[in-house]
């Protein structure tokens, strides 16, 4: 089943045109890898399945639902890790998780938060201030998040920022580990070798115009753009 699925999408942002017709279908179990230029609209794109932006022309569907009539289904099922930790920085690293959680209605145990974060590095710092943390342990944080979600639906804004070679090793376990359970996975990314260990296929988003490659033509070529 074709879980995220673009039709003609376009975005202009006062006279600038981001996106141009963008067509793009990801289907269940599957990882897609979006590359482009700094400004090219994959975080456009991806805010735009997030439900975060409108299209200016257009459609999409999440899971067969219409991306712009159902916002509020489509978002039970889909979890965004953008550039944004989106933390409360007074709330410890488990009341952001509880918080988070609960606001979509889950309700984890102690013992489910504690694998999540020993899985991820940062079971050590359960207790901390999310004001304390550094980008990685940020982004390792919402990655914990995601495990205790298991949405149908995964967007990865820049999959690897911040994260330490490690933090990549265990990312992409997850990826693997999401898409077997059959998640759809659609990530921005500039880390090619990376990519290539958990992605399906692959698009370059260039001059608001998507061009998709195989993997093969990812790793060969000398620049992408």
């Amino acid at each position: 089943m074709v879980a995220i699925r673009g039709i003609a999408l376009s975005k202009s942002f006062h006279y600038h045109q981001v996106l141009n017709e963008i067509s793009l279908e990801v289907k269940e179990g599957e990882c897609y890898a979006l590359f482009g230029p700094n400004g090219a609209g994959k975080t456009t794109l991806l805010r735009i399945f997030a439900t975060l932006h409108r299209p200016s022309s257009g459609r999409f569907e999440i899971l067969g639902r219409d991306g712009l009539g159902d916002r509020a289904k489509i978002r039970e099922d889909l979890f965004l890790i953008g550039h944004g930790s989106y933390l409360y920085d007074d709330l410890s690293v488990v009341e952001n998780i509880q918080f988070a959680l609960g606001v979509r209605g889950g309700h984890p145990t102690d013992h489910e938060i504690k694998l999540a974060l020993d899985r991820v590095g940062i079971g050590a710092f359960r207790k901390l201030k999310s004001r304390h943390l550094s980008a990685g342990m940020k982004k390792r944080l919402s990655i914990a998040k995601t495990l205790l979600i298991r949405p149908k639906i995964l967007l990865l804004d820049e999959a690897y920022a911040s994260l330490d070679e490690r933090g990549v090793v265990m990312l992409n376990d997850c990826i693997r580990e999401f898409a077997k359970e059959g998640s759809a996975i659609l990530m921005t990314t500039h880390d090619r070798s990376r990519t290539a260990e958990v992605a399906h296929r692959a698009g370059v988003i260039q001059q608001s115009v998507l061009q998709e490659i195989t993997i093969q033509e990812m790793l060969a070529a000398d620049a992408l753009f």
